[in-house]
């Protein structure tokens, strides 16, 4: 309660903080919306905003990831931050029981996390916040809240320098007397200083002490000072007192008096020792530590009865050239921007020093020139459009390069306005800008790639899972059909039988492909040899490219074995050895060379891979090679190069799906006719590969048994296919066509050496859950899933426990005997 008082107690006086800096529903500015996407950059979130709290509202002055410019403060979070001292950083506003009611944390958009740092003025009054959101739960690292409350303090800044400016300019207008010397522009400053008919000095006072008189010395005068004053320029730098030593006292009384004070002071007085009257105006210019003051004065010795009648007019004058002159000398010689002043034949008039910092050119080497000598050629239209739309009275905008007087090049954004007959522009770099949105380009492009091959991904994922067991039923009737042909059961059908088979498996492997590119594939993974794998391909090779093209295999010794799927790296090895047969068409060689890589941070990033032991397989044509675009295209599911029906666009898909689905990675090297490298990366597996003897064995194991198996799937043509596969095989078969069924007959009592479970079942259960309720109820249960599509945590993330194992459809049904033969033995054994 007493936070919430402090709040509304200060509630005034943040009005009136708002008020002055006249901010509230102000229009969109560059300066905080370049803050509030740099804010939302470095903290990595989808959502940064610069908020104004006050007047029962929020406005946002700047927004990034919102769409709106204000909301009320019943759903603000910022509200709480301005109780805090300087920073509030919520993790998860559905823990935080400030948030967790909150209408945008329980509903649209579900803001999920929090971190705001106050804006504070001055006198250290919080006025809003900037802050980040996120769609979900996270910390906020230390370096992004020391960012945070860094970038603050920089939008405080451009509030504060934005009231600056703004108070700067109503001083200037209120000061607007004299339409004549008001239209004199920057450009003219100076001739007027050294023209001006009143005399102008400043002095250097010694305001002495006790033991010494009060005495001063000029340190900067205008020609006019020494005509109306009479003394010679050896005078400037000597105090007067020795330099003129009946000069009146009063001189000294009163320029002591400003310097000491402040208080600027303006009077006629004559000098007898000079034989003038002077109308002279004084002021303190500096720091006070400076003691320095600044004498504005005219003869009136001839005409002081007329000149009288002038003075206030003068007065007013000679204040708002002072100051105009300094505002602008300072802003002219200060400004890190380009300014200049240029004609409209395009030649320059003048330039500030800027122009040395950014592109190294002194400005006697720019003034007199044309524009263009400076200007890349491909920019010069544009740069002439400009400086003529300014001579037709418009406000000209402009992007162009200039040349560094090193040769290198930057691209300068201008603002140009045109002033009688000559056109002011200010130029700022904006090199490093331009290649900030080239990096963010390339970025959004790969996020693009990426979001269409997770799109491909998920229709083919979704298809598969359908398609495959309409495959498994087909197949799986059309082989026992054929054991009743062998039987001599039926005739003459074996032609049609092996024909279905046929297309079935070209259904299959067209499944398999498509869930291969979209990195959901249910792969088997084991630990393999890649050496031995390829040299058992070899042959296979050699036939399918034929005798035009030579084959060299070089496997590296020692080379550490890979947890794959060894079927998916035998297919894409054959996919990229169709694709270098393709690329030769005259003949050449194809290479297959296998190495151990450690990738270290810079190695790892290059290959989009996190540092460590990987083994590479690379295979190397000497065929067409490919373009830049191909490269960039080639991964993409039905992009190919090849003529209409000769190839489906799918094959580097694949190998792209399978090497991720293996945490690998593939890259592509190549060059127009000189040929391609394709390496696939993938991670080292810590221990023994498994031999291949034994692989077959277990595909061999005998498929006669006893025992009761439990089926779970909700296609009945799959259960009664099981069924009589494995009721012919000697096992008692029993099904559920759903999870909660199956646990039912577990629950009844029913003995059950083996489940077998779809991964996809429907009414609210995988089949991963079943398996786990199964083995509560009988631990140590043997379970064997099957699944023609399944994402990756239905399985457990590809982590089976002991005793379960994965059978991928289509299946055999040879290979469905053996697995369960196996399993059933080693149920046994450990009974």
């Amino acid at each position: 309660m007493a936070n919430l008082n402090e709040f509304n107690d200060s509630e005034q006086h943040r009005l009136a903080a708002l008020a002055c800096y006249d901010v509230m529903d102000s229009p969109r500015e560059r300066s905080f919306d370049e803050l509030a996407a740099l804010t939302a950059k470095l903290c990595d979130a989808p959502i940064a905003v610069v908020n104004l709290v006050g007047d029962g509202r929020q406005f946002f002055k700047a927004e990034v990831g919102l769409g709106v410019r204000e909301t009320p403060l019943e759903s603000s979070f910022c509200v709480k931050a301005l109780l805090e001292d300087d920073l509030l950083v919520v993790p998860d506003l559905t823990k935080d029981r400030r948030f967790d009611c909150n209408p945008l944390v329980t509903g649209d958009p579900h803001i999920r996390a929090y971190a705001g740092a106050l804006l504070k003025t001055a006198d250290g009054l919080a006025i809003g916040t900037l802050c980040v959101l996120d769609y979900r739960a996270r910390e906020f690292t230390d370096l992004q809240q020391e960012t945070l409350l860094v970038l603050a303090r920089q939008v405080m800044a451009q509030l504060d320098l934005r009231r600056t400016v703004t108070d700067r300019d109503r001083r200037y207008d209120e000061l607007q007397v004299s339409r004549e010397q008001l239209t004199h522009s920057d450009a003219r400053y100076r001739t007027l200083f050294d023209s001006i008919e009143s005399g102008f000095c400043i002095v250097e006072v010694d305001l002495g002490d006790a033991a010494a008189p009060i005495d001063y010395r000029v340190i900067e005068a205008n020609p006019a000072f020494y005509r109306q004053t009479g003394f010679v320029e050896a005078i400037r730098g000597r105090w007067l007192r020795d330099a003129v030593p009946d000069l009146e006292e009063h001189f000294y009384e009163t320029y002591g008096r400003v310097a000491r004070t402040g208080e600027p002071v303006r009077f006629e007085e004559g000098s007898a020792a000079l034989g003038r009257w002077f109308d002279v105006y004084a002021f303190r210019v500096g720091d006070a530590t400076d003691r320095r003051v600044a004498i504005l004065f005219n003869d009136i010795s001839a005409r002081r009865a007329a000149e009288e009648a002038l003075r206030d007019l003068n007065e007013t004058l000679e204040d708002q050239i002072d100051k105009r002159t300094a505002e602008r000398d300072r802003m002219w010689d200060t400004s890190p921007d380009l300014m200049l002043v240029i004609d409209f034949d395009g030649v320059f008039r003048r330039v500030n020093p800027a122009w040395t910092t950014v592109l190294g050119y002194e400005p006697d080497e720019l003034v007199g020139r044309h524009v263009n000598d400076f200007v890349l050629s491909d920019d010069h239209q544009d740069t002439v459009d400009a400086y003529q739309a300014a001579k037709a009275g418009e406000h000209a905008h402009i992007q162009n390069r200039y040349r560094h007087k090193d040769g290198s090049f930057r691209w300068i954004a201008w603002v140009a306005a045109p002033a009688g007959d000559l056109t002011y522009a200010t130029g700022r770099d904006i090199t490093a800008e331009k290649a900030r949105e080239a990096e963010l380009a390339h970025t959004q492009d790969q996020l693009r790639q990426a979001q269409k091959m997770e799109a491909v991904g998920q229709l083919t994922g979704g298809l598969a899972h359908d398609f495959n067991n309409l495959l498994t039923g087909m197949m799986g009737n059309l082989e026992l059909l054929q054991m009743r042909v062998a039987r001599g059961r039926l005739d003459d059908l074996d032609r049609f039988v092996l024909a279905a088979q046929g297309a079935g498996r070209r259904a299959a492997s067209l499944t398999q492909r498509l869930l291969a590119f979209s990195r959901r594939q249910t792969l088997d993974p084991k630990p393999t040899e890649v050496n031995r794998l390829i040299a058992g391909m070899e042959d296979l090779l050699r036939r399918t490219v034929g005798p035009a093209i030579d084959i060299e295999v070089v496997g590296a010794g020692g080379l550490w074995p890979a947890c794959i799927d060894a079927g998916q790296l035998e297919n894409a090895l054959l996919n990229l050895s169709i694709n270098a047969r393709d690329a030769m068409p005259d003949g050449g060689r194809l290479t297959i060379e296998t190495a151990n890589k450690w990738l270290d941070d810079r190695s790892g990033r290059e290959r989009d891979l996190p540092p460590g032991q990987y083994l590479s397989i690379c295979v190397t044509d000497t065929g067409t090679g490919m373009s830049a675009e191909t490269i960039e295209r080639a991964f993409e599911p039905f992009f190919t190069t090849k003529p209409l029906g000769e190839g489906t666009g799918l094959g580097l898909s694949m190998i792209y799906g399978f090497a991720r689905q293996s945490e690998g990675q593939v890259r592509i090297y190549s060059e127009l006719g000189i040929g391609t490298t394709i390496c696939i990366y993938l991670p080292r597996h810590h221990g023994d590969a498994g031999l291949p003897e034994q692989e077959a064995a277990i595909a061999t194991a005998t498929t006669v048994g006893r025992g009761t198996v439990l089926v779970v799937d909700d296609e009945a043509t799959i259960r009664h296919l099981i069924d009589e596969v494995l009721g012919e095989a000697g096992y008692t078969v029993i099904g559920a066509a759903d999870g909660a069924a199956g646990l039912k007959m577990l629950q009844a009592g029913t003995q059950v050496e083996l489940l077998i479970t779809d991964v996809g079942l429907p009414n609210g259960m995988n089949g991963r859950q079943v398996a786990d309720a199964a083995r509560s109820l009988r631990p140590g249960l043997k379970v064997l899933f099957i699944t023609g599509y399944a994402e990756n945590a239905a399985v457990g993330n590809g982590h089976l426990e002991p005793g379960m194992e994965l059978l991928t459809k289509p299946f055999t049904l040879e290979a469905l005997t053996a697995k369960v033969a196996g399993m059933m033995k080693d149920a046994a054994r450990s009974s």
